[in-house]
Formats: structure tokens, sequence, C-alpha cells
């Protein structure tokens, strides 16, 4: 009796046992190496979605601005979140969009770039994208920075893309899109200064993006008309 109490029991717990691997099976092949990644290479558990930044060059002003919302899944973690940064003692602006802990990592990177290379902020930001895209830590890093000072708005990826915008707007994030449209149309129709623009852009795209809220952070420098 003892012995089939035993033998019963084993061959539960090997059941058992190899119900579990084939979830974790399951679980690898849709977040792991066949599943949804992260910008950086990253499987992604956790769907993180965070701020909309969004810059405008216009006349002698460029703004840089985003919003505060955090969101994990279908919860807003946080509302109030002040992702653009002023750096090089107020020379340059630097907003990111996606994993707070990541941009902020990214951004002392960058700040370490404009030290090597203060008056070139291309060549820091490209310092910064080759470094990204080749560090095995860095790669992992989910965010995108955009950098703008008096002479040039900068785009940073993880796939080592730099990208400068043609007519001075520039956005990313969740409800990038959105913001990018509606600066736009502001532009072409409106005598709005850029502050004003960014502003009435993210307000416009918090009403359309769930993950983008009313919670703004708006910085400007002056630049060369």
């Amino acid at each position: 009796m003892e012995a089939n109490r035993r033998l019963r029991h084993r061959t539960c717990m090997l059941r058992l046992l190899s119900l579990v691997r084939g979830v974790v099976r399951q679980y690898a092949r849709e977040y792991g190496e066949g599943g949804t990644r992260g910008t950086g290479g990253r499987p992604s558990t956790l769907d993180w979605h965070a701020t909309t930044i969004l810059s405008v060059r216009r006349g002698d002003r460029v703004a840089l601005g985003g919003d505060g919302q955090v969101t994990l899944g279908t919860t807003v973690m946080k509302a109030d979140a002040v992702k653009v940064r002023k750096l090089l003692e107020g020379q340059v602006l630097v907003g990111f969009a996606g994993s707070a802990a990541d941009g902020f990592a990214l951004l002392e990177r960058f700040e370490a770039k404009l030290k090597e290379y203060p008056s070139n902020v291309p060549r820091a930001a490209t310092e910064l994208a080759k470094l990204w895209r080749t560090d095995r830590m860095l790669r992992r890093l989910e965010a995108v920075l955009v950098v703008v000072d008096a002479r040039h708005s900068l785009l940073v990826s993880g796939s080592g893309d730099v990208i400068q915008p043609s007519d001075g707007i520039l956005a990313t994030g969740s409800g990038g899109g959105y913001a990018l449209a509606a600066a736009r149309a502001l532009v072409a129709h409106t005598d709005l200064p850029a502050a004003e623009v960014v502003r009435q852009s993210l307000t416009i795209a918090a009403g359309i993006d769930i993950y983008t809220n009313g919670h703004l952070t708006v910085e400007e420098l002056p630049c060369p008309t």
C-alpha cells in the first residue's frame, strides 16, 4: 500500500512538473526569443507606455515638451512624471519617451558625451547612438531621446538612428503621431510661438491617446533666425 501511494504521488508530481514546463515554454515563445520585444531586443513582459515628446522650432525660439503619464498595462502608475531635462548649463534640452529608468540612464551617458563634445551636439548624439547600438548593456535600454539646442533638433534611437527633421518639428512616444500632426497644422495655419504650439499640440494628443495626459512640461531656448 505504501509503495502504491508513493508511486501515485510521484506520478502526480511528474505530471505537474510537465505542466509547469509547458507553461514556461509557452511563456518563452510569447515573450522571449520569438515573442514581443522592446526596442533594444529585451523581452518585454510588461507593456509600458510612457509620455509623448514634441519639439517645435519657430522663429527665434525652439521648444521641447512632454506629458507626465506613465502607464503599466491598463493602469496609470504616475501622472506627473517629468521627462524633459536641461543639460550643459541649460544650453541643451532633452526629452525621452519609454522606460523611465532606461531614459535616465541614457541621459547620463548623453550628458557625458556632451562634455566630450560641448560645442557639437550632433557629434555627441552620434557617439551616443553608436555606443547605444554596440554596447551589450546599453542596447537593452528601451527609450527614445529628442535632443534640441539653439541650432539642432535630433531624434536618437537605440537602432543607431540620429534623425534631424526638415521642418523643425519632431515627435516621439505613444502619442507622437497625433502631436506631430497637430503641430504641423498649427504652424501652417496660426502665428502661435513655438512653446504654445507645443502645449496645444500635446493637449490635442492627450485628448486622443489614452497613454498621454494633460500634465505638461515645456521648456524653450532662444535660437538664431
